[in-house]
């Protein structure tokens, strides 16, 4: 039976790419019948990678049948994953976030769990010696991954492994970091195509603080302007979106990846609360600005205060 390896709902690129690499070590090295789905559709900075290195995108799916091989990367949270996921057949799990608990597996398995800023990096690190047989198009594939994840090394969830892997990689490419990552987060930025529910989804985990469900969205781009100026209806559609998805309210931060800031709107008192008690700050309008704030699992999550 084939194994299907994916990432988390609302795929990014680490979630579009590192479903890629792992497969195609499964089927090259391992000799395991792989192929890699995604659980949405990714987002614009993925599609960019998946045309940019001229790769397939992964078939999306919806549901998995039970009894199913699967590799779970860049998440071990059952919210992000299908809702049959502990009657499938987990063989794997690789991830770079906090371990939340919840998945049962039907006997010993393989986990690979690092404190690094990406999916990717873990898989380079796995990989070892076989990355001299991997193609230059899934190499710049997991160099994209990781110059996403660190906002090509500004978040402070970088590591230095992450860079050094990064860089031996693009030198093998021949890839310019600071003018390809422009390039990247530009593709990312280009949200003007996408719905107010759809940007509220396109980048969003699942988290319970305090007993209220949260659906925290984070929307990185090197051209905020264009998201904030849409911050009326967004902040009308938080009431629906956390309606259709069993939330109690919506947190959206949108990142300023070039001014190393993030601005939470805030459209109600739950919110206002929710900043100034995690954030220390004094809100007095429908947004505040969080100066050095990049990471939502570093950052974000952590702090979350209701």
């Amino acid at each position: 039976m084939t194994t299907l390896v994916f990432g988390h709902k609302s795929p990014d690129t680490d979630s579009t790419g590192s479903p890629i690499i792992w497969a195609w070590y499964l089927n090259t090295v391992q000799g395991v019948d792989a192929k890699p789905v995604l659980l949405g559709e990714p987002n614009t900075e993925a599609a960019f990678m998946l045309k940019r290195w001229n790769l397939d995108k992964p078939q999306i799916i919806t549901e998995v049948s039970d009894g199913t091989p699967v590799v779970i990367v860049d998440t071990n949270n059952p919210a992000e994953l299908p809702a049959n996921i502990n009657k499938c057949d987990i063989t794997a799990i690789i991830d770079h976030h906090k371990l939340v608990g919840g998945l049962e597996t039907a006997g010993p398995i393989h986990i690979a769990m690092e404190p690094l800023a990406c999916t990717a990096t873990i898989l380079w690190k796995l990989i070892g010696k076989h990355m001299a047989q991997m193609p230059d198009n899934i190499k710049g594939a997991m160099l994209s991954c990781i110059l996403s994840d660190t906002l090509e090394f500004r978040s402070p969830t970088t590591t230095q492994e992450d860079k050094a892997i990064a860089y031996d990689l693009a030198e093998q490419l021949g890839v310019d970091i600071p003018a390809y990552a422009s390039e990247m987060f530009e593709a990312k930025s280009d949200v003007s195509s996408f719905s107010d529910a759809e940007l509220l989804r396109m980048d969003s985990k699942e988290y319970t603080v305090d007993g209220k469900e949260f659906r925290v969205s984070v929307l990185e781009t090197t051209a905020p302007k264009i998201i904030l100026d849409r911050k009326d209806s967004l902040m009308a559609s938080m009431i629906d979106v956390a309606a259709e998805d069993g939330a109690d309210q919506v947190l959206l931060f949108v990142v300023d990846i070039l001014n190393e800031q993030a601005t939470l709107l805030v459209p109600n008192d739950l919110v206002k609360t929710v900043a100034e008690k995690s954030f220390g700050v004094t809100v007095t309008g429908d947004m505040v600005v969080l100066p050095g704030v990049m990471s939502r699992k570093k950052q974000i999550i952590p702090n979350l205060k209701v």
